[in-house]
């Protein structure tokens, strides 16, 4: 088994696979889409963000991340090692 090196990032309220974190977006009441236009200020959109471990059998690991539900589709798809190593999670 060859030597890899993991590195571990975490960031409040971001996705480590994809990045997706919170935006600003403008908040519109039904009132205000039946009326002129009357912005109603603007709100905190939070990605779908969840804590999820996964193993890594190819380094023999257990990785718990923060990651959205866009980045499990992608672990899904790529697999753990392949995913984690094109985020930057492991060396």
């Amino acid at each position: 088994m060859a030597f890899v090196t993991v590195i571990n990032i975490y960031m409040a309220n971001t996705c480590a696979i994809t990045g997706k974190g919170t935006k600003m977006a403008g908040g519109y009441s039904n009132r205000t889409r039946a009326t002129k236009f009357n912005p109603t200020g603007m709100t905190r959109r939070r990605a779908n963000l969840q804590k999820k471990t996964f193993l890594i059998p190819e380094i023999d690991k257990k990785m718990s991340i923060t990651v959205s539900t866009k980045g499990i589709r992608t672990i899904a798809k790529k697999g753990a090692y392949q995913a984690f190593k094109d985020a930057g999670l492991i060396k």
